[in-house]
């Protein structure tokens, strides 16, 4: 299986290898590192294994919460394959999907950002569900307001989610992950510009526009 682990690691000569070293160990395969974020002598890292799916992930968060000053910020699965560019494919079929425009994007939320569901309701009634992917749950938790550009937070029921307006539009998107961590203000900038780009596509709001408007 394809899993993501999020730690918090001293910013200093060799703690990566150390890391590293402790992954190779408990039988997990790398192919892929990003730094997060660094400063005040640490680093938030965001580490991309394969690992086999008869070991539980119990087993490699305790190898790395072994390693001295490495903190285990989550571990959850991923289905965003490593060295690619997915929003740029799934941008590219935008462009051509007509009425499926919105459907295309939000579908292709959940891949993107190794979360869990994605949705999208209308701004002024949020319980009137437009779209929602797989996996989503038959009543979406939309907040009562909606905030001016996207926001992370954590729900009292433990659920990280992101809630984005989209003004053109007059929707308001959540994305959202139950296993891992809060999203990072890194994953909430992705999805502005996301957003921002495909906003400004041609075909986007005639192709929302037609749909939310079609005759039932």
């Amino acid at each position: 299986m394809l899993l993501r682990v999020r730690i918090a690691l001293p910013d200093q000569p060799g703690s990566l290898g150390n890391v590293t070293r402790a992954l190779g160990t408990a039988g997990a395969d790398i192919t892929q590192i990003v730094v997060l974020e660094r400063g005040g002598g640490q680093a938030i890292d965001d580490v991309t294994v394969f690992w086999p799916d008869s070991s539980p992930r119990e087993l490699l968060a305790d190898s790395l919460a072994s390693v001295p000053g490495v903190t285990v910020e989550g571990v959850w699965g991923t289905r965003e394959a490593p060295g690619t560019y997915p929003e740029l494919e799934i941008l590219k079929y935008i462009t051509t999907a007509g009425d499926r425009a919105l459907a295309t994007l939000i579908d292709s939320m959940p891949v993107l950002f190794s979360a869990d569901w994605a949705a999208v309701g209308t701004e002024d009634d949020p319980r009137a569900l437009v779209h929602s992917s797989w996996r989503a749950p038959s009543e979406v938790p939309f907040p009562r307001e909606t905030p001016g550009r996207p926001t992370a937070a954590t729900f009292d029921s433990g659920l990280h989610v992101i809630t984005a307006p989209l003004p053109p539009l007059a929707l308001t998107l959540l994305l959202a992950r139950a296993d891992g961590p809060a999203f990072h203000r890194v994953e909430v900038h992705r999805l502005t510009r996301i957003l921002e780009i495909f906003l400004t596509l041609p075909a986007v709001e005639r192709g929302v526009a037609r749909r939310l408007h079609r005759p039932g």
